[in-house]
């Protein structure tokens, strides 16, 4: 029988109402899961482990990922998959984040959560965790995994977690990947996208990270921005990374003050990626002459990926590297299918 890690950290799925206060409170979801009959129907035995303290993921944060990462590694050789429970507000941080922590990743690593607590009569917690258990259990014949990445699986979608978004706070469709196709959907049958999904080397081990640097900061561009507060906003001390969030395809306001910041910024080592903030569609810097001067000005492109998993990458490639050369030379490339370079 395949074996399945299920890591509850907290979020509304393992929610419970507080008969005396009405609040929702974290509930024990080991036993909570042997109360999910469904369960015994999938031929997969799920073990569970829970943080001690679950966690808002509205506080969730890179010493946090490098729990997950240390859980993953200690328990890889004894699962055929691993199945986190997580809340949804920062679940495409996370799924973005472990992408890069774990390098030539061999088995899957779902993310899932729900709308609505998992002991709800309406929540849709329950067929999220029933589907991912399935997925992170599934094989092809030769006895591969059939999904052997990190991935968000919600409300019928399973999608790469690292081109992933939270686009809605109360639908149950709440994440979506724009500009990449979803890896399977799941109906009355899952269908998987086997073409699209990632194919690791099985002759070299899983290689963990856990060194991230947070000295990244977002900044979004809108008409009538500031000189002074954006020149204060880069000279902020250890400052190593900006993701700019810019207009369509990558441009900017043309003003002279601006690309003379950015300039600066760039020489003085710190990385910056133009991402867009269109829901859809990639960079394309050469489009428009908006863009063109952002070139010139040593900020290179995000192409078509989110903002999420800009961040996640400018935090571990700066968490391994101290050249910036360098980490602008990895921004460029693919790692683990983050981005679609030309």
């Amino acid at each position: 029988m395949r074996r399945v890690l299920l890591i509850y950290t907290g979020g509304t799925i393992g929610m419970g109402q507080n008969p005396d206060t009405g609040a929702l409170e974290p509930l024990d979801f080991s036993q909570l899961v042997g109360n999910i009959p469904e369960l015994a129907s999938i031929p997969v035995a799920v073990d569970v482990h829970q943080f001690a303290e679950p966690i808002d993921s509205s506080d969730m944060n890179p010493q946090l990922w490098a729990r997950l990462v240390e859980i993953i590694v200690a328990h890889y050789d004894n699962y055929d998959g691993f199945v986190i429970l997580h809340g949804t507000d920062t679940m495409a941080f996370t799924a973005s984040a472990l992408s890069f922590m774990l390098e030539n990743l061999t088995k899957p690593v779902i993310l899932t959560g729900s709308q609505l607590p998992i002991n709800r009569l309406r929540t849709d917690g329950r067929e999220n965790l029933i589907t991912s258990i399935e997925i992170a259990a599934a094989r092809h014949a030769d006895g591969r995994p059939r999904v052997p990445e990190v991935c968000i699986y919600f409300s019928g979608k399973l999608l790469r977690g690292n081109r992933s978004t939270k686009i809605n706070s109360e639908g149950f469709n709440a994440f979506d990947s724009f500009n990449f196709p979803h890896l399977a959907d799941a109906g009355v049958n899952i269908v998987y996208h086997d073409d699209l999904i990632l194919r690791p080397d099985y002759s070299r081990p899983m290689k963990p990270h856990y060194v991230m640097d947070t000295g990244v900061v977002v900044f979004t561009l809108f008409p009538g921005i500031d000189e002074a507060t954006v020149r204060h906003l880069l000279a902020t001390p250890r400052l190593r990374g900006l993701v700019m969030r810019t207009y369509g395809s990558g441009n900017a306001p043309q003003l002279p003050w601006l690309m003379e910041v950015l300039r600066d910024a760039t020489a003085r080592g710190i990385v910056i990626i133009n991402i867009t903030q269109c829901a859809a569609g990639p960079v394309e810097m050469a489009r428009y002459s908006g863009g063109f001067l952002l070139k010139n000005a040593g900020v290179i492109s995000g192409y078509d990926g989110t903002v999420e998993c800009a961040i996640a990458k400018l935090m571990h490639l700066l968490g391994h590297y101290s050249d910036s050369a360098v980490i602008r030379q990895h921004m460029n490339r693919a790692i683990c299918g983050e981005i679609s370079v030309p």
